[in-house]
């Protein structure tokens, strides 16, 4: 007799049941307790054959794709595309040395990716388009914590190696007086050619010799001085970054060492 077609679950359903695999018992408690706290049914499993006597119970799979002694999710996830084709699946993978072409739909970097990254995944579904791989944009989330690293306090820019802004932080976007958004994909020389024109040079070296500049003048971060810096002393620092792509970019950052009394009339 000829199994029924597997129509499953609704994925706008809020009771979704997710399978989740992860070998690691503390990923998989508080994966599972983020996952059930915003309404979905996940189901956990910290190995193969707990995870394969699941396969009929669910509506999507995260696997992660390294579970110790030699055994991957992608096994998992071969196995799920031949049982049950029309379940999405998600690999989470700590490196990029994988690259498409499996049975996934979507990869997830850990580290990189957070976890709202995986809420979206789930939500949006677009896990569904099979043949189409999706990838979650994770620049920003990862960007942001280089910012972070280095302080709030501090002017954050991150470029590639044309003066593309790839992120820059909140003091930065106060400072040059645009909100945060307008800066990515923005090229600095041609939104700001008289502002910032003395990075040019510094941004290119930087980027192709993979050395680190540093200026502790009264030079500034802007070709011309605002009123209330003229006799600013500024830390800037220039030190180049392998960027989400691989290509060679550079972040800027800049902050206020002292301010010293008017020498001038």
């Amino acid at each position: 007799m000829a199994e029924p077609p597997d129509l499953g679950v609704s994925l706008d359903s809020p009771n979704v049941r997710v399978l989740l695999l992860d070998d690691e018992p503390t990923n998989l408690h508080l994966r599972t307790a983020i996952l059930r706290q915003h309404g979905y049914q996940c189901i956990p499993a910290s190995t193969i054959e707990e995870a394969i006597e699941l396969f009929n119970n669910i509506d999507i799979a995260v696997l992660d794709y390294h579970l110790g002694s030699g055994q991957f999710g992608t096994e998992v996830a071969n196995l799920l595309r031949r049982r049950r084709p029309h379940v999405p699946i998600i690999i989470l993978s700590a490196t990029l040395d994988r690259y498409f072409g499996g049975s996934e739909d979507m990869h997830l970097l850990k580290g990189y990716s957070s976890v709202e990254d995986l809420l979206a995944a789930l939500s949006s579904l677009k896990a569904k388009r099979r043949g189409s791989p999706v990838v979650v944009d994770a620049r920003d989330f990862f960007y942001s914590r280089i910012s972070m690293a280095i302080g709030s306090d501090v002017l954050v820019q991150i470029f590639d190696n044309r003066g593309i802004w790839l992120h820059c932080n909140d003091a930065v976007a106060n400072y040059l007086g645009q909100p945060r958004d307008w800066f990515p994909g923005r090229c600095v020389f041609d939104e700001m050619p008289t502002l910032m024109r003395d990075w040019h040079d510094v941004l290119d070296t930087v980027s192709n010799t993979r050395e680190t500049y540093i200026d502790r003048t009264r030079r500034g971060l802007l070709n011309v001085s605002r009123e209330n810096e003229k006799n600013v002393t500024w830390s800037v620092l220039a030190f180049p970054i392998t960027l989400h792509d691989n290509r060679s970019g550079v972040v800027l950052t800049a902050r206020i060492l002292e301010r010293s009394p008017s020498l001038y009339v």
